[in-house]
């Protein structure tokens, strides 16, 4: 598998010089393309991200708004989220666009008008979701003002940035700590996109109420309080993904709204196999529910898996399980397959580690591997 850094690459670098030359002659397309290219196959991905930035601070045009129409003068049409293309078409697009906007980020607070003109550009060819924050913390009531006006903008990658680059925790991105304290400043934004047309735009809603519940999880229970009776299928998913992280806590008041606030009435058995395994290999797990209700039963069922660390103790990672009703006297095995392979995120420490279920947010069966390391 291709690693992640090498989505900026140096054959990137060079035909982001060539589009920039062929928009403004006089570009130092050379100058540019040694400067960002120097080491940097032994970056990774945020660090090379951050370098082709700091080679664009120093060969764009010193005037900001220069810089800014240069920039998307140099830009690929746009298109919405899932369209090609059309055939023949140049210029800068894709994971190019997070060092331009940071670029746009680095150079442009004392501009923010015309910066945020240039992300509205930016994030229609991927997304400037890191490159907004910034404006966020320095320029709020301008930029907050202005998202709620692309709530309404006829691109989904647009109103996909109103909710996206306001969430509190974006992963990757500079934390806005003023909307960790109070997130109600984006409320309004989330309430005019949660029923969007566009999956894209719902899912970044999900993903911002989801930040929320970190911190207040009393305002995501208000809210799908508020917002699920009579919920269409698109909302009611949204709700559900905005819901996970207090599911997975057990939280009783979001458990309840999702009638799933009462304990497994009946048996639950977890098994694994294989019950030894390397780094790599993947592990199944069957699960055999059995009803003693005479009642159905709406049961939301997640698993945990006890990470060994390097001191031996454990880190308790929740993986999303099953939904679903169980009838009254029913067997059901449910089965998922979940990776041990390695990712950037967690190290793997050799030893034994547990695997629980939790169903409607108590745990109700146990087993465990062991992991060997190669």
């Amino acid at each position: 598998m291709e690693p992640f850094k090498n989505l900026l690459n140096p054959a990137l670098v060079r035909a982001t010089g060539e589009a920039l030359r062929a928009a403004w002659p006089p570009f130092d397309k050379a100058a540019f393309v040694r400067r960002a290219n120097r080491g940097l196959e032994e970056l990774e991905l945020k660090a090379r991200a951050m370098q082709i930035a700091d080679a664009l601070e120093a060969t764009l045009p010193a005037h900001f708004a220069a810089a800014c129409d240069l920039i998307e003068a140099a830009l690929a049409p746009a298109v919405e989220p899932g369209v090609e293309l059309p055939v023949g078409s140049t210029g800068l697009r894709g994971w190019i666009v997070w060092p331009l906007g940071e670029f746009v980020a680095r150079r442009g607070q004392a501009e923010p008008e015309r910066a945020l003109a240039a992300l509205h550009a930016l994030t229609q060819r991927l997304s400037a979701e890191f490159a907004i924050r910034p404006f966020i913390v320095e320029h709020p009531a301008l930029v907050l003002a202005t998202l709620q006006q692309w709530a309404a903008d006829p691109s989904a990658h647009v109103r996909r940035l109103a909710s996206e680059g306001s969430r509190p925790r974006l992963p990757w991105g500079l934390r806005l700590q003023a909307l960790v304290a109070d997130p109600s400043p984006t409320l309004p934004l989330l309430a005019a996109l949660q029923d969007d047309p566009s999956d894209y735009v719902r899912r970044s809603v999900a993903n911002h109420l989801n930040d929320i519940a970190k911190d207040h999880p009393a305002v995501v229970v208000a809210w799908v309080r508020e917002h699920l009776p009579g919920a269409d299928r698109n909302r009611l998913a949204l709700l559900r993904q905005a819901s996970r992280s207090l599911i997975k806590q057990g939280h009783a008041d979001m458990l309840a709204l999702w009638g799933a606030s009462t304990p497994l009435d009946g048996d639950a058995r977890l098994t694994l196999s294989p019950r030894r395994l390397h780094v790599g290999d993947s592990i199944a797990l069957t699960l055999r529910l059995r009803s003693a209700s005479a009642q159905r039963q709406a049961l939301l069922i997640d698993y945990a898996v006890h990470h060994v660390k390097a001191d031996g103790s454990t880190s308790v990672k929740v993986f999303k399980g099953w939904s679903l009703s169980l009838e009254p006297g029913e067997t059901r095995t449910l089965q998922k397959t979940h990776s041990m392979r390695a990712v950037t995120t967690r190290r793997y420490h050799a030893g034994r580690h547990l695997v629980d279920t939790r169903i409607n947010g108590q745990v109700a069966a146990q087993a465990a591997f062991s992991l060997t390391i190669a």
